[in-house]
């Protein structure tokens, strides 16, 4: 079943009636295509894979997808090595070798050559065909079948041709705030949140984390600290019935006691299959389940295959144009959205015959559109920028008049172990590039341990925001690995938590 509009454009549906949690659970850096391609058949109904699809390689043949039915260590964590996910990186793999962005949409025939040409690890451990590889339903049964019982976007775009952290900072405020990498990093983020606008309204929110949230980089966030609460303490609220109306769960970015469930790669995507499915059996079995929309997204491609164009964008804000105006979509990226309120089967889109225009209305969705969904939910009033205003909200998806698709009371995702040996060498592996910026960002947490009030609270941020903007930063320790990085960034949350 296909969402359509009405007359007006305007999106069917009743969100406030329906709905009075909504969870967002982000994961990281896969493409639909490397995810969801091979959901349904590709045809006019659903923009998956055909399974003829290639990408030059200079000097040699055309790579084709490909996959494979095996499911053992190496076959779910591919691409190995890390592909690139910089701008400069997005660039090639959009617009090809020798192509520069312009006006006509992309021709997405860049991935196999930027792949190999990656440094990080000696050149002859990037095969050509890794990055056009993607995973069968069979190999990633748990979010293939919540796409199936509830719904899947196929038009659900990242939000910028960047690396997580923007298009993260999209997800949280409408913006980049003007920075297309990581690193370095730019603190103090000083860009309003949908969580500050939940606050404003007396809406209750919470972000809950594995190990370090990304979230705690926003510095309008430091004044509202008891608002963050591990995994635990989630399926602990949703079995309480103490949900609050927003969530947003982090994922496990470092390999500690367990390893990484983000599924940036080469991270063992069926950790991540487990996570997903660990929160869809506890919002599934907590009483709030009837008024909740649960949203399963990733931050971005990370290098990954894709064969959809993104379109072009509204620049969300004015802030630093150059040398990107952030005018222009990231790379297709999972969406699926889970609620009792959706039929079965239900392809989420803006464009219902699958051609979205390049540039111009209707846009498709990105992660703002979880912004405007927020805003509408809960009656949060203005955009947060001119990229929210535009994005289409999610109501339309809630096509049941009452919450009668119950979903599976549980979903179960494949075996999936790890071995000490496997958990010591992640932990000795060099940090990927995601996690030396969070090890960069805990440098830049200001200690609130001491603090004892209200008063004291406010003007210890503000000094320490005073200094962050003036160019007085700790040094950044100079750690290569997890086990080196992991202490000193639990004591930097440890000093800004008070514990």
């Amino acid at each position: 079943m296909h969402i359509r509009f009405n007359a007006k454009g305007e999106a069917m549906g009743n969100l406030s009636d329906k709905i009075e949690h909504i969870v967002v659970l982000m994961l990281e850096n896969r493409s639909f295509d490397s995810m969801l391609g091979k959901l349904y058949p590709a045809d006019q109904a659903f923009d998956g894979l055909k399974g003829n699809e290639t990408n030059p390689l200079h000097g040699q043949p055309d790579v084709p997808v490909w996959s494979t039915s095996a499911t053992d260590d190496k076959s779910m964590s591919i691409p190995d090595p890390d592909p690139g996910e910089l701008w400069v990186d997005i660039n090639m793999q959009l617009f090809g070798l020798d192509g520069k962005p312009g006006s006509l949409p992309p021709a997405m025939n860049g991935f196999v050559n930027n792949y190999v040409r990656q440094t990080g690890d000696p050149g002859a451990h990037y095969d050509a065909a890794a990055i056009m590889h993607y995973y069968t339903p069979e190999q990633v049964p748990v979010i293939s079948q919540l796409a199936r019982q509830f719904a899947v976007c196929d038009q659900w775009f990242a939000s910028a041709p960047c690396q997580t952290w923007p298009n993260r900072f999209f997800l949280h405020t409408g913006t980049a705030g003007g920075y297309e990498n990581n690193s370095p990093a730019h603190p103090p983020y000083l860009m309003n949140t949908i969580f500050n606008r939940m606050n404003e309204a007396g809406k209750s929110w919470g972000i809950y984390f594995h190990d370090i949230p990304q979230t705690i980089t926003l510095t309008n966030l430091w004044q509202h600290l008891d608002h963050f609460h591990s995994f635990d303490d989630f399926k602990e609220d949703a079995g309480n019935g103490k949900l609050p109306a927003y969530s947003f769960i982090e994922p496990r970015y470092f390999p500690d006691l367990e390893m990484p469930n983000d599924q940036h790669p080469p991270h063992n995507v069926g950790m991540g299959e487990a996570l997903i499915a660990e929160v869809y059996n506890t919002v599934r079995a907590a009483p709030t389940w009837p008024k909740t929309l649960l949203i399963i997204t990733y931050d971005e491609h990370g290098g990954c295959y894709d064969h959809v164009p993104p379109p072009v964008a509204i620049p969300p804000d004015n802030t630093h144009p150059q040398p990107f105006g952030f005018d222009r979509y990231g790379v297709r990226v999972p969406a699926v959205l889970v609620s009792p309120y959706i039929k079965p089967g239900t392809i989420l889109r803006v464009v219902p015959d699958g051609n979205l225009p390049h540039a111009g209305p209707p846009y498709p969705f990105d992660h703002t559109s979880i912004i405007a969904t927020v805003r509408k939910c809960f009656n949060l009033g203005s955009s947060l920028t001119q990229r929210d205003a535009v994005a289409p909200d999610l109501e339309s998806v809630l096509n049941l008049n009452t919450p009668d698709n119950a979903g599976p009371t549980s979903v179960t995702p494949l075996p999936c172990t790890t071995s000490v040996a496997e958990l010591q060498a992640a932990l000795n592996a060099p940090l990927n590039g995601f996690q030396q910026a969070m090890h960069e960002a805990a440098t830049h947490l200001p200690p609130l341990s001491f603090v004892e009030n209200a008063e004291q609270l406010y003007d210890t941020i503000e000094n320490h925001v005073e200094s962050l903007l003036h160019g007085h930063m700790s040094e950044v320790p100079n750690h290569k690995t997890a086990a080196e990085a992991l202490p000193f960034i639990k004591s930097r949350l440890n000093k800004l938590f008070g514990q």
